[in-house]
């Protein structure tokens, strides 16, 4: 399957109305997904990870981190790719440690197959922790951010 083919792909189920694609060829496997997974079930799956990223705020992961799922919310990647802050290399992050984001605002972009994603909170709060370094790749759910809801 050729790249052009795949992008083709993408767009027609991101216009349909079908939550789940997932497509086996030879050497291709392909997963597409517009559900949103339970943030429980990935904090158990990737408990590992926020510790191996080095964290803005050090001590808080360590000791919390059994009330973390109680009130605080993780944004995860709906896809594999690269993860950037910026919208373009010289350009502002669109968010921070400490900004308050509503729901619906860009958070990052994740790049898949030379597009840009741009990938929109689902919570109103405040950003505690930024999960991912600048250009690292991430996998499908992995966390991204924190984000601490507001009541």
């Amino acid at each position: 399957m050729k790249t052009a083919e795949i992008k083709e792909l993408i767009a027609i189920f991101n216009e349909s109305d079908i939550t789940e694609l997932v497509l086996e060829l030879d050497n291709l496997k392909l997963h597409l997904s517009k559900l949103k997974v339970s943030a429980p079930q990935q904090a158990a799956q990737h408990v590992p990870q926020p510790s191996a990223t080095a964290g803005t705020k050090e001590a808080e992961p360590q000791q919390p981190s059994q009330e973390q799922p109680a009130k605080l919310r993780e944004v995860l990647a709906p896809m594999v790719g690269v993860f950037y802050r910026a919208p373009s290399p010289g350009a502002d992050p669109y968010v921070e440690v400490g900004s308050f984001v509503e729901k619906g605002q860009t958070l990052c972009i994740i790049e898949a197959m030379k597009l840009m994603n741009e990938i929109e909170s689902e919570y109103r709060g405040q950003v505690v922790e930024i999960l991912v370094e600048n250009g690292q790749p991430v996998e499908y759910g992995q966390p991204l951010f924190l984000i601490e809801p507001a009541e």
